[in-house]
């Protein structure tokens, strides 16, 4: 059985959603792809969902000799979790995640497994890129806000085509929408990640439309991974500046109603501006206690989160400590 599994060397990941290609020629494509680099691999195809004919044609074609492994989850979960699913039963010392249509031209699968020799994770970067002028707006936005909130730089974290080390994936545990932002998960932790340039696939084309509540799941997104890689173990610098800044507004308004009644004598009742006040002062402190207690979880739970990783370890040799000392100590024990 460990021979078995010793003899993958790279598992591809490739989760199916309601988004997908001609699984037969795709899977046919990647592992030709894969074939080029000369090392075993096997082809993970994760289906979220309920796809018989998808599920249909891969067992035709590992009947066929494919090395092909068919996840089937119950129902759809999403992207993040297939991926979780697919990494659990992947052997391969590299992992590649690929979509489940074209993306990327195949045959630039190799560039990303390349990589891995100067960094722990290689996301591609499709250029030249394909798409409307509105499409190049609303990607730019993206990134740009990204960049902004966690001072990280990517070009194109919507390309599905990545290559890392199996230590990376047992390090991330993705859920909800998480699989969009692997790169950034991934520098936090203190992972090498670049960004490869690839060929955009010339079937790559999005046929549907975003609805306005996809920009505002993105928009949140980008707000929780600004709270992940920023503010994880340190909860209350997020709460604390926001409930100083809400505070110390109230208590500004406070102070201003206050010397209009004492020094000008104008009446506090029934003035809107009074509600105000007690509002936000209210609100500053719950918010700053709310960091307390973050804080508080994190100092319990801090044994239990590591947030670092390991690049080597460079050991001196038992038999070179200095045997003056153990010889003086065991002269001292004799004489003793």
């Amino acid at each position: 059985m460990t021979e078995r599994k010793n003899c993958i060397e790279i598992s591809a990941i490739i989760p199916v959603g309601v988004r997908h290609a001609d699984m037969a020629a795709l899977c046919r494509d990647y592992g030709a792809a894969l074939a080029q680099l000369g090392r075993p691999y096997e082809l993970v195809v994760v289906l979220d969902g309920r796809y018989p004919h998808v599920s249909a044609t891969l067992e035709e074609l590992q009947r066929g000799g494919e090395p092909i492994v068919i996840v089937a989850l119950t129902r759809g979960f999403g992207e993040s979790t297939a991926l979780m699913a697919g990494f659990e039963r992947a052997r391969g010392s590299l992992v590649v995640t690929l979509p489940g249509y074209y993306q990327i031209v195949s045959s630039e699968i190799s560039k990303l497994v390349n990589a891995l020799g100067t960094a722990d994770v290689a996301i591609g970067l499709r250029w030249p890129r394909a798409g409307s002028r509105f499409e190049a707006v609303r990607r730019g936005g993206f990134h740009r806000a990204l960049r902004w909130m966690t001072g990280l730089k990517f070009s194109d974290l919507g390309c599905t085509a990545r290559a890392m080390r199996r230590r990376v994936m047992e390090e991330i545990f993705l859920y909800g929408d998480q699989h969009r932002f692997f790169a950034v998960l991934a520098q936090r932790l203190g992972f090498r990640v670049v960004e490869v340039t690839v060929r955009q696939s010339p079937r790559d084309r999005f046929e549907g439309r975003y609805r306005l509540r996809d920009y505002a799941h993105r928009a949140l997104d980008i707000l929780t991974v600004l709270f992940v890689v920023r503010f994880t173990k340190k909860p209350l610098r997020f709460f604390g500046m926001i409930g100083m800044l809400l505070g110390g507004i109230g208590m500004l308004l406070l102070l201003y109603l206050v010397v209009a009644r004492l020094g000008f004598g104008e009446p506090l009742a029934g003035r809107p501006a009074l509600l105000l006040t007690s509002l936000l002062v209210v609100l500053g402190l719950q918010l700053f206690a709310i960091g307390l207690l973050g804080e508080l979880i994190i100092f319990t739970h801090a044994r239990d989160i590591k947030d670092y990783q390991v690049e080597s370890v460079i050991q001196f040799a038992a038999d070179s400590a200095k045997p003056a000392a153990a010889d003086a100590a065991q002269d001292h024990v004799t004489a003793t």
